[in-house]
């Protein structure tokens, strides 16, 4: 089984992170192949930037995603996941949704808890998307600054798992959800310092992707996310093109 890692993010160093993280848990078998934004920014933090990113990442699919069994939209918030379904044959799976639909097998109610304010409207709106906003205790997030988006994860751990353990005091959180792509691996460090289950969303969309790509199922023709009929366009990369186009 081979599933493209699809990081929508222009950071190298989470993409291989992810890899790292994702490698660890996948079965035995199982190739993980990363792919990083050539363009756009470094973390997606806001509804314009995961507008840019979900659009490099259909230009990604477009180019690379021939011959892969699934693929992952690797940033929480799972920008340009639903367009990607919508055009492409393979499964996709969201970084957060993966996570999301994980901790609602381990508990009735999850929180996300993450290393950015600036995410929080973002995360809500993404959960709601989902369908999830009755299930969800909420969104917390740190309210500090940090060095570099590589190393948040070690800089704000002790933060987190506070946040986290307010999550559940606080909120009646019964599972939580690590936010955010810089936060792979997190999960399996702290797990033990937290009351209730900890979803690590790297090994979560790594294990549905698997599960998702031994249904083998067949390119819908009907629903909401069949392809759309084919249509002309000007000035997309020729790959993206011809997916529009239909062919």
């Amino acid at each position: 089984m081979r599933i493209l890692v699809a990081n929508p993010n222009t950071t190298a160093a989470v993409t291989e992170r992810m890899l790292a993280v994702g490698r660890a848990a996948a079965a035995v078998g199982t190739e993980l192949v990363g792919h990083t934004a050539p363009r756009g920014v470094p973390y997606v933090s806001s509804r314009a930037e995961a507008q840019i990113a979900g659009a490099v990442l259909l230009e990604t699919l477009a180019e690379t995603a021939t011959g892969f069994d699934a693929v992952i939209v690797a940033a929480f918030g799972d920008p340009g996941l639903f367009a990607a379904r919508e055009l492409f044959d393979v499964p996709v799976v969201g970084y957060s949704e993966a996570a999301l639909l994980t901790a609602l097998m381990l508990g009735r109610r999850f929180s996300v808890v993450t290393f950015a304010q600036a995410l929080e409207p973002w995360y809500a709106e993404t959960i709601e998307a989902h369908g999830l906003a009755g299930r969800s205790a909420g969104v917390r997030c740190a309210d500090r600054s940090f060095s570099s988006i590589e190393a948040v994860g070690a800089e704000m751990e002790d933060h987190l798992v506070e946040l986290a353990r307010r999550a559940v005091e606080e909120d009646g959180a019964d599972v939580v959800v690590l936010g955010g792509a810089p936060l792979a691996g997190l999960a399996g460090r702290v797990k033990h310092r937290i009351p209730v289950p900890c979803v690590d969303a790297m090994v979560a969309a790594v294990k549905q992707a698997e599960a998702i790509a031994t249904l083998a199922p067949v390119a819908p023709t009907a629903g909401r996310f069949a392809r759309p009929r084919g249509k002309p366009s000007s000035g997309l990369p020729p790959a993206l093109a011809d997916r529009i186009a239909g062919r």
